[in-house]
């Protein structure tokens, strides 16, 4: 967590108005949507003074653009944990199992392509005179663009929204809200809910924001396609400091590992090579995202010196963090709650400087609420009354979920 202070003549400036706050929340997939969720409702009980629901301005990125949208619609991170993690007993859930529908839409399509393109390489091989190799790289496009169908996730964020008091509709919202995607044609960033891009349904831009390359097919908006909008930036928090904000909160959840041996204990070799492709591929890209975004953050403090910026994000040496399952319901419960127990840490070991920089925005800081050891996010789950089926079931879960926690950090994770 950082800030760029800013000047005395804008600092009593400030004292004369209500002071414009934005919130930027970066993304990270279902991962990254938890530990926001868990840090905003450590962020909400500990600070007094913001009102996360009345913000200036919310810029959300891929997995942050739901959390950006919720909160702008009125949903308070506590309300956001109901429907994200605690769904128990709610008519409103979002279950990141929806995600992991295959795309078998795509899949047909680009099937339909097969025996033209087979007879074009063909073609282009015997009578054109080009190697074989060159002729069948045109059975590339027969490849998938993407392997999961996030069409549900636009349907049920849509429904979501069109309940009485919110609305889906960037025009309708009080506040500014910027949902930030790729296009895939040009590679330039597409601002949903700026002027001339704010007729996109937020539900629809939502979508396009997340849609991952290889895991989404890119998102068909007004005859362009749109993809992940991590592609071009971490954050995109210049769509809210080119407006003069004075104070801009960052949230980030993705954070390079640091292995050490006392991390893993014993004799074990901290070694992400451990985990196979996996852990590898999740530290180059964690690696490579949070680079680009200090580089960010270095052009926003020399750019933008009026306007104060905090981060917050995982300590690099969490381990349950990095090897985290989001697909396991009893591990988002548990990843929420260490996300919120980890952020109210970080506020107490960083108490002196933040509570200086946020006070200067009428922002305090409850010790109460930050030192009291028993306050947790989520109440423990109540026993209920199970078929005899769904009591297998569920202890089939549970045994699952005791095993990856038994597995050696680094290992391949059982998914429940």
């Amino acid at each position: 967590m950082k800030s760029a202070r800013s000047s005395t003549a804008a600092s009593k400036t400030r004292r004369a108005r209500p002071p414009r706050i934005a919130l930027a929340l970066a993304g990270g997939g279902p991962l990254g949507a938890i530990y926001e969720i868990g840090a905003l409702c450590a962020l909400e009980d500990c600070l007094t003074g913001v009102n996360f629901n009345r913000l200036d301005h919310y810029i959300g990125v891929s997995a942050g653009g739901f959390i950006a949208a919720g909160l702008a619609n009125g949903l308070s991170p506590r309300r956001l944990s109901d429907l994200f993690i605690d769904n128990q007993g709610h008519d409103e859930q979002f279950d990141p199992a929806w995600l992991l529908k295959p795309a078998w839409g795509e899949f047909g399509r680009r099937l339909q392509r097969l025996p033209g393109l087979l007879v074009s390489s063909l073609w282009s091989w015997g009578m054109r005179d080009q190697s074989f190799t060159h002729a069948m790289e045109r059975l590339g496009a027969i490849l998938p663009t993407g392997v999961l169908d996030n069409e549900s996730m636009h349907r049920h964020i849509e429904q979501l929204f069109s309940a009485e008091g919110r609305s889906n509709d960037f025009r309708q919202l009080r506040a500014h809200l910027t949902l930030v995607a790729t296009e895939l044609d040009t590679g330039e960033a597409a601002p949903f809910g700026r002027p001339g891009w704010d007729h996109v349904p937020i539900s629809r831009a939502i979508q396009a924001s997340a849609a991952l390359p290889g895991l989404f097919s890119p998102v068909e908006i007004d005859g362009k396609h749109y993809v992940d909008g991590a592609l071009k930036k971490t954050l995109h928090a210049t769509q809210a400091l080119d407006e003069g904000v004075d104070l801009l909160l960052c949230l980030n959840p993705l954070v390079p590992f640091q292995a050490s041996p006392g991390r893993f204990g014993g004799n074990r070799i901290p070694s992400l090579v451990e985990g196979g492709l996996p852990a590898v591929m999740s530290q180059t890209f964690r690696s490579m995202i949070h680079s680009r975004l200090a580089l960010g953050f270095k052009h926003y403090e020399r750019d933008y010196p009026n306007t104060d910026i905090v981060l917050i994000e995982p300590d690099q040496r969490d381990a349950e963090m990095f090897f985290a399952n989001t697909f396991s319901y009893r591990q988002r419960r548990e990843m929420a709650e260490h996300a919120y127990q980890q952020t109210r840490q970080l506020l107490r070991l960083r108490l002196a400087t933040l509570g200086t920089t946020l006070a200067d925005h009428g922002i305090g800081i409850d010790l109460h609420v930050l030192n009291d050891r028993q306050r947790h996010l989520l109440p423990p789950l109540k026993p209920r009354r199970q078929r005899p089926a769904s009591a297998a079931i569920d202890r089939l879960h549970a045994t699952l979920d005791e095993l990856q926690q038994r597995l050696p950090a680094g290992q391949p994770q059982v998914t429940a």
